[in-house]
């Protein structure tokens, strides 16, 4: 695994990929990589016009089309409209899902359903997602789900009576850590489920360390610091910060290497996990606590109103 880069990646022809926030930052950059490598490509975004402009970036090298899909993960009508169509488009095979969208740290905010903005898009809306297109996945042989956390998820605890911040204060980062430990929950009781029952199914996650990509700058602005500030906050950010294209490496290697393993978790190999090249990542106990793992996915279920074995 030492210094693994995109050379490294395997032809991709008749491969199928969902990607989602394919429109910029890593998953963009994914969906040109993996595009490139041979892969049909399935560009899920939430803003059409935007996603239009991204498939015109990621087509430029593509050895096949790539495909957009309409996706809103903060609508659990549009997670299931877009379910459909993946289902109907790929004739239920599905390779590779790489859960990577994400928001980070804004103000408060629901989504369509109700739910706190950063768990219901973070985890909710791709935890559903998941288990919709689950036929696809479970029909094709070595099929991965590739789960994007973040290191902020060790600074994260998971209040299973209160997801939504209905009685506790509510902190931007501290959604977004419990948001990114959610993730984890449930890459790791993904695959310890899959393994029980037998698919031929890798359950992946992985994060980027510190990398510099659109959803840092939104969440630098979202935090309303003065003009000063925000100039500093950007040059302090770039002198620690890597590439998107390097912080894109842990989820390609995950969704791409033989070498991934089900139930492991991929990050920078550098100081602290900021920054350099894919090796196993340190998760925290609480991502690894069993118990409030099989917690969590019943009231996802609960919440959502989808099941994790779909018709």
């Amino acid at each position: 695994m030492a210094q693994w880069t995109t050379s490294d990646i395997p032809d991709q022809h008749g491969r199928t990929v969902l990607i989602t926030g394919a429109n910029s930052g890593l998953g963009l950059h994914s969906s040109q990589v993996l595009a490139a490598r041979g892969a049909r490509v399935l560009m899920a975004c939430r803003n059409p016009e935007r996603g239009r402009g991204a498939r015109d970036q990621v087509a430029a090298d593509a050895a096949i089309e790539p495909e957009l899909v309409e996706l809103d993960l903060a609508d659990l009508a549009s997670v299931r409209k877009a379910a459909e169509q993946v289902r109907e488009r790929t004739g239920d095979r599905l390779d590779v899902l790489m859960n990577n969208a994400g928001v980070m740290a804004p103000p408060l905010g629901a989504t369509q359903d109700g739910f706190e903005l950063q768990i219901g898009t973070n985890h909710l809306g791709h935890a559903a997602l998941t288990w919709l297109l689950m036929p696809a996945l479970r029909a094709t042989s070595g099929a991965r789900v590739v789960t994007l956390s973040s290191i902020a998820h060790r600074g994260g605890s998971l209040d299973l009576d209160d997801l939504n911040f209905h009685r506790r204060r509510y902190s931007p980062s501290r959604a977004y850590s419990q948001s990114k430990l959610a993730n984890l929950l449930f890459a790791f009781e993904l695959d310890r489920r899959a393994q029980r029952d037998g698919l031929d199914l890798r359950s992946v996650a992985a994060h980027p360390g510190m990398s510099s990509t659109e959803l840092a700058m939104n969440s630098l602005h979202a935090r309303s610091l003065p003009g000063p500030l925000t100039k500093v906050a950007r040059r302090i950010n770039g002198l620690i910060t890597q590439s998107g294209e390097q912080g894109a490496l842990p989820q390609l290697y995950a969704a791409t290497a033989p070498g991934a393993t089900s139930g492991s978790y991929y990050g920078p190999n550098g100081f602290a996990e900021i920054r350099g090249y894919p090796t196993r990542a340190k998760a925290s106990s609480a991502a690894t606590d069993v118990e409030t793992a099989r917690r969590l996915w019943t009231l996802t279920e609960e919440l959502t109103g989808v099941t994790a074995d779909p018709a």
